[in-house]
C-alpha cells in the first residue's frame, strides 16, 4: 500500500500541450518507439501467421488496453503502450517527444477518452498521418467527458473494446482476417476464462452486498459484479479528480465504516492520501476487509487478465470473509 503520511498529494490538471510543444512533436520522425507490451502480455495462440505477413504498428495510450491489443493481434501487431509505469498518473501525464514519434509511426492508435487522457488527442493532432485508424474507447461506448472513464473495470465495456479492436485489425489487414478471428476466440474463451468466471461467481454469490470505496475507479467494477457501492459519488469523483472532498461526505463515510454498513472497503493504492489512509485504517479497526486495486497494470509487465483476475480474487476472498458465504 502506498501512503503519504503528512501532505495530501493531488492530481494535477490535465496537461494541455502548448503550441511550441505541439509543433516540436509534429516535427519528430515517424519511427516506432516506446515500451512494447508484446513480450509481457501473455498473448494467446491462434492461427498460423504465415511468413512475410503484415505487422500493424499499434500505439495504446495505456497499457491495460495495450495488453488486450497485443493478445488480439498476436504475430500481426507490434504494440507500444505509452503509460506503463504504475507510478504514472494517466490523468496528468505530460507527453514526451518520443511519445510523439510513437504516435507518428502508428497505423492504429487506442486511447481511453472520456477526459482521461486528453494529452493523447494533442499528440494525434500534432502528428497527423493519412490512413491511421483511431479507437477512442469512450466514443465506442457512447461516453462523454464527465462520465466515469475507468471502463476497463467493466466486463461489458471490455467485451465491446475486444470486438472493435478485432474488427479494426481485419480492416487494416483483411488478408489475415481469419487469424484475427482465431485470436479473438482464443482470447475470449480461453485467456479470459478465469476473469469471466470470477466476475460471474461474485455476481451470483454477492450481488447487492454493500461496499465502500476510495474513488470512482471502483464504480464500474461494482456495477459489473452487482455490488452496492454506498460511498457518496461526490466523494468518489473528488478523489479521482484530485479535488477536496466535502466534510459532509467524509463524515458520511466515517459513519458507514463505524456502523459496519459496508462489508468491504476497496481502495486505489495508486491514488492514496491521508483521507484514504484514514478510511483504510478505520475499516481495518472495525474488522472490515480491505481490498487493493490499481489504475494501471501492476506489475507493469502483467497481462490484463492476470492483473484483473488477481484483483477479483482478492475481492471475492474479502466478500467471503465478510459475509461467510
Amino acid at each position: 500500500m502506498r501512503v503519504v503520511p503528512s501532505s495530501k498529494p493531488r492530481r494535477l490538471p490535465r496537461i494541455v500541450l502548448g503550441l511550441t510543444a505541439v509543433a516540436a512533436l509534429a516535427a519528430t520522425s515517424a519511427c516506432s518507439t516506446g515500451s512494447s507490451a508484446k513480450n509481457a502480455s501473455g498473448a494467446s495462440g491462434g492461427a498460423s501467421s504465415g511468413s512475410g505477413s503484415k505487422v500493424i504498428q499499434v500505439t495504446a495510450a495505456e497499457n491495460f488496453w495495450g495488453s488486450i491489443a497485443t493478445q488480439l493481434g498476436g504475430d500481426h501487431v507490434k504494440v507500444n503502450s505509452i503509460i506503463t509505469n504504475p507510478d504514472t498518473d494517466p490523468h496528468s501525464y505530460e507527453p514526451t517527444a518520443a511519445d510523439g514519434r510513437t504516435i507518428a509511426g502508428a497505423d492504429y492508435v487506442i486511447s481511453n477518452g472520456i477526459g482521461y487522457d486528453a494529452w493523447s488527442d494533442k499528440l494525434l493532432s500534432a502528428n497527423p498521418a493519412q490512413g491511421r485508424t483511431v479507437l477512442k474507447v469512450g466514443d465506442l461506448l457512447g461516453k462523454k467527458e464527465g462520465d466515469n472513464p475507468h471502463q476497463w473495470y467493466s466486463a461489458e465495456s471490455v467485451t465491446k473494446v475486444i470486438d472493435r479492436i478485432t474488427a479494426d485489425y481485419k480492416k487494416l489487414d483483411p488478408a489475415d482476417a481469419a487469424y484475427f478471428d482465431s485470436q479473438e476466440k482464443a482470447f475470449t474463451t480461453q485467456t479470459l476464462a478465469t476473469y469471466n468466471k470470477l466476475e460471474a461467481d461474485i455476481k451470483a454469490t454477492y450481488a447487492g452486498t454493500p461496499i465502500g470505496a476510495s474513488e470512482s475507479i471502483v464504480t464500474p467494477l461494482a456495477e459489473s459484479v452487482g455490488l452496492k457501492l454506498l460511498t457518496p459519488e461526490t466523494f468518489l469523483d473528488a478523489e479521482s479528480e484530485g479535488t477536496d472532498p466535502t466534510a459532509a461526505d467524509k463524515a458520511a463515510i466515517d459513519q458507514q465504516i463505524a456502523g459496519k454498513q459496508i462489508k468491504v472497503y476497496v481502495y486505489n493504492s495508486q491514488n492514496s492520501n491521508p483521507d484514504v489512509v484514514a478510511q483504510v485504517n478505520a475499516a481495518k479497526a472495525q474488522g472490515i476487509p480491505v481490498v487493493e486495486v490499481t489504475e494501471t497494470l501492476t506489475p507493469a509487465g502483467a497481462s490484463f487478465q492476470d492483473w484483473q483476475a488477481r484483483q477479483l480474487q482478492g475481492l471475492a476472498d474479502a466478500l467471503k470473509q465478510a459475509t461467510g458465504k
